[in-house]
């Protein structure tokens, strides 16, 4: 029997008291979440006898009932019933099993949380990306097309400054999202980060104190680390008052007394922290890169793409797109990406002149695939596993790649695509830096297509697994 989910909605609507009982709703992945005027008005024992509720909870405030993995619609079909504004899921269980946190369960959380915050907000650093390599291109460092005062330069650069400048509060956003705190409150915390009068303060030298605890002077503009650990601790404290403040006066008193209770402990703890932690990540990874020499780069050059596979790559990039963030350079991580990318590219090339038919039809679709959109799974898995010998040809192009782009010294300045604009990252430094990644890339993709090409592939592709 199908379930009807607007019969659903309307017995609970009338369950806890009707339209005019009902300050706010939102759901969960399981939950329907009232904020309710009269919270003894509902009867719960009936309520659990309803045809569609598995259960009733009254946590923090809220009288929550448990529908189940098709609460999306009921709670569309109530808001629709009950003239009210459907706002954003979310994202929790709480009716989940509890797993026991082990340390390589904390590992994957916090890899999770990162990636979840940085990852929207992709389009924004790009695009600023893009509007820095146009500035430069066409700025007096090389064409000389524009010259920095006219209006184009000038629009262009500050297009870029607003993705980059105000990253703080984007990350607050996006990462309070994921971590399941307000967003505008994680917005807000990063704008306390790089709040003018605060980069005044900083300017100036002076010795500052927040509510008497002296406070490290560190511009946060830019900066990736000190929001993140700021937003997981605001989480905590917001959770905290949403429990202690009653309802009445919650829409006031939770987010002052969270901000008021978070300035501080950010100010003068977890941001100074998260700022030290990327000046040790930025150490680190420059170490590598000056002491592995083109060796190193060589080597992940060589593996990356298998890193990727496996998802091993996260790590990281994380770390190294926090580090580009805040320096403004990357001479490592981005740089093997980048010469992997075009290895896997070349080996595309290289199978296609070997297969013949349905095959290699499909192995142009693939090559499109990472061309356009930057998408080298197709090729990994269309081309790679199913034949395993063009796998030496991405290898070796990788290495080749990586070895000259180590040799030479070349950097990634910007974020930019993993697709046929990926040159663009190498745009912000020298002329040659722009011209030695570029050729980089030229070497990494013939090496692994002509390596590919003579290895072959098997006359019987190996079964997709």
């Amino acid at each position: 029997m199908a379930v009807n989910n607007r019969q659903i909605a309307e017995n609970i609507l009338a369950a806890v008291g009707g339209r005019e009982n009902i300050t706010s709703v939102t759901h969960c992945m399981t939950r329907l979440r009232f904020n309710l005027k009269d919270m003894g008005l509902p009867d719960q024992e009936q309520i659990k006898k309803l045809n569609g509720v598995l259960g009733v909870v009254v946590s923090g405030g809220q009288f929550q009932i448990i529908v189940g993995q098709n609460v999306p619609k009921v709670y569309a079909e109530l808001c629709q019933m009950a003239g009210l504004q459907e706002q954003e899921a979310i994202n929790e269980n709480l009716d989940a099993p509890k797993e026991k946190l082990t340390p390589k369960k904390l590992g994957s959380n916090i890899l999770n949380y990162l990636a979840g915050s940085m990852t929207p907000l992709i389009p924004i650093l790009m695009a600023a990306s893009m509007f820095k390599t146009f500035t430069t291109i066409l700025g007096p460092t090389m064409l000389n097309v524009l010259s920095e005062t006219s209006n184009l330069y000038i629009l262009l650069d500050f297009l870029y400054d607003a993705g980059f400048y105000f990253l703080p509060i984007y990350i607050g956003y996006t990462a309070a999202k994921k971590i399941g705190a307000s967003p505008v409150l994680g917005a807000y915390m990063g704008g306390i980060l790089i709040a003018p009068d605060l980069l005044a303060i900083v300017s100036a030298g002076e010795p500052f104190t927040v509510l008497g605890i002296p406070m490290r002077l560190v511009s946060y503009t830019q900066s990736v680390l000190p929001i993140i650990l700021s937003v997981a601790a605001l989480y905590y404290v917001e959770r905290l008052f949403k429990k202690i403040v009653p309802d009445a006066a919650a829409i006031v008193f939770v987010p002052t007394f969270t901000i008021f209770v978070m300035a501080p402990i950010s100010l003068c703890l977890l941001a100074p922290l998260g700022s030290i932690c990327s000046n040790y990540l930025a150490v680190i990874l420059n170490t590598v890169a000056e002491y592995g020499g083109f060796i190193g780069k060589a080597v992940i050059s060589a593996v990356w793409e298998f890193l990727v596979m496996t998802g091993m790559h996260t790590p990281l990039v994380l770390p190294a797109m926090a580090t580009l963030m805040e320096t403004g350079i990357d001479n490592l991580i981005f740089v093997c990406g980048k010469c992997a990318v075009y290895a896997t590219i070349g080996m595309s090339i290289g199978a296609f002149f070997r297969l013949r038919g349905d095959e290699r039809s499909a192995s142009v679709g693939y090559l499109v695939s990472a061309l356009m959109g930057g998408v080298t799974e197709p090729i990994l898995y269309g081309i790679g596993l199913r034949y395993r010998r063009p796998f030496l040809g991405m290898i070796v192009g990788g290495l080749a790649g990586g070895a000259y782009a180590g040799i030479m010294g070349v950097a990634v300045h910007s974020m930019s695509p993993s697709n046929i604009l990926s040159f663009t990252g190498f745009v912000g430094g020298s002329t040659m830096n722009l011209v030695n990644g570029i050729i980089a890339l030229i070497i990494s993709t013939a090496v692994s297509a002509a390596v590919t090409y003579v290895a072959g592939v098997e006359s019987k592709p190996k079964a997709k697994a």
